[in-house]
């Protein structure tokens, strides 16, 4: 074993899933009398002390409105709101903080994409998606194709929950506007080949968009590397605040596109007759921004940055094998979906049990996961699951012990329903 190989297991034997999980006040609380195993971190994770504190600071020395005024906290808020933005642009590797929009979320990201691609398009035009996708990414071209008769397309995923990407280039016709995937699948965890997809989408003279709502939590983004035009993230997910998100967008499409809201702080000179707009990323935030939640998503990306992640990859993907391996136990358990390449996400069934049942009755034993359709229907209609599935979405700050307890509550309900 080289000098290397031996420096890495050093840190993946020093990597403490304690350590990390004693920086997250909600986790150390108890739920119903029992030690809380928060199993529903593809909603939304916990919020690291760091994260929680530098929020809190904000409000109670700098709270101002940004870019209005000429007294000292608004000054100092708007030094901290854009040094946010280069925070994220440096986390995604993009070439400039100015490709790199706060929006509230992926969902008004992909929602602001709609609008301001779809400018020149007209009826017959086309944009691709996956059968994987959550709902922010189809119905916002589902009301395109109502209000303008665009075309979707959707790549097939296979039955171990896999996008069958060679499907994609006879997909991609004249007409084909855009390409949207997301970088991981919500409901199943698995991992998509988005530099594949962009390779044959760029082929093609086709820009590609990533809903990156579940890839940021689990390492870090290298957008150039993907090679994608457009990537949508969403702060709760990766461990910040609620209610905001970037949109990265590649090289001069910010500068190309029209702007999605109007208001304050987007324009450069307001007339009756007429209107000129403020250069990007301005351009694209209309209205006064959730400051304090891009301060909040920086810490977040910042604390997130400074971590092991070879060490959390392989903690990660042995939790999922531990969780995988124990539910595979249960009786008249199924597992939906088991890509080859997926982060510690495992949708299940019990049969002849609701999800919903299941999910009650777990959280009665303190362990908390996600039930229902996870807004990706047509995902889980291609599974034959139609009242959805039950849940569990781990996180680096979960340990064994989280898995055991979970996979034995599990069997408890199954024996209780069934």
């Amino acid at each position: 074993m080289g000098d290397e190989a031996q420096q890495t297991d050093r840190r993946v034997e020093a990597f403490s899933p304690e350590a990390i999980r004693a920086q997250f006040p909600a986790l150390d609380q108890a739920v119903h009398g029992k030690p809380l195993v928060y199993l529903d971190n593809a909603a939304t994770t916990q919020k690291p002390r760091m994260v929680i504190d530098t929020v809190r600071e904000f409000y109670e020395r700098d709270n101002a409105n940004i870019h209005r005024g000429v007294h000292t906290l608004s000054a100092r808020a708007s030094e901290r709101f854009e040094g946010a933005r280069e925070r994220i642009a440096r986390s995604l590797n993009a070439d400039s903080e100015r490709e790199i929009v706060f929006v509230r979320g992926v969902t008004e990201a992909i929602n602001l994409l709609a609008h301001s691609l779809s400018a020149d398009w007209s009826a017959g035009d086309e944009v691709i998606v996956s059968e994987l996708e959550h709902h922010a990414n189809i119905v916002p071209w589902l009301m395109l194709k109502e209000r303008k008769g665009i075309e979707i397309k959707v790549i097939p995923a296979n039955d171990q929950g896999e996008l069958e990407v060679d499907a994609l280039p006879d997909l991609i016709s004249d007409r084909t506007r855009l390409v949207a995937v997301n970088h991981v699948s919500n409901a199943l965890g698995t991992v998509n080949p988005v530099a594949r997809i962009s390779e044959i989408a760029r082929e093609r003279g086709v820009p590609l968009l990533v809903d990156g709502a579940q890839g940021l939590p689990h390492g870090p983004v290298d957008v150039q590397a993907l090679g994608c035009d457009f990537y949508a993230c969403s702060s709760h997910k990766v461990f910040g605040p609620s209610g905001v998100g970037a949109l990265y967008a590649r090289g001069d499409w910010f500068e190309r596109l029209p702007p999605f809201l109007g208001g304050g702080d987007m324009i450069e000179e307001v007339r009756f007759d007429g209107i000129r707009f403020a250069p990007p990323p301005s351009k694209f935030e209309a209205g006064t921004p959730n400051i304090e939640g891009a301060i909040g998503f920086a810490a977040a990306l910042e604390w997130a940055d400074g971590l092991d992640w070879l060490a959390i990859e392989r903690h990660e993907q042995a939790l999922l094998e531990r969780m995988t391996d124990g539910l595979s136990t249960i009786e008249g358990l199924s597992i939906v979906g088991q890509a080859r390449h997926k982060v510690p996400v495992v949708s299940f069934l019990v049969e002849g049990a609701h999800p919903h049942d299941i999910g009650t009755l777990l959280d009665s034993m303190g362990i908390a996961v996600r039930t229902g359709h996870h807004c990706a229907m047509p995902l889980m209609q291609r599974f034959g699951a139609l009242t959805g599935t039950a849940r569990a979405s781990a996180a680096f700050y979960n340990t064994f012990d989280d898995i055991d307890r979970f996979v034995d509550a599990t069997k408890r309900v199954r024996d209780m329903l069934v």
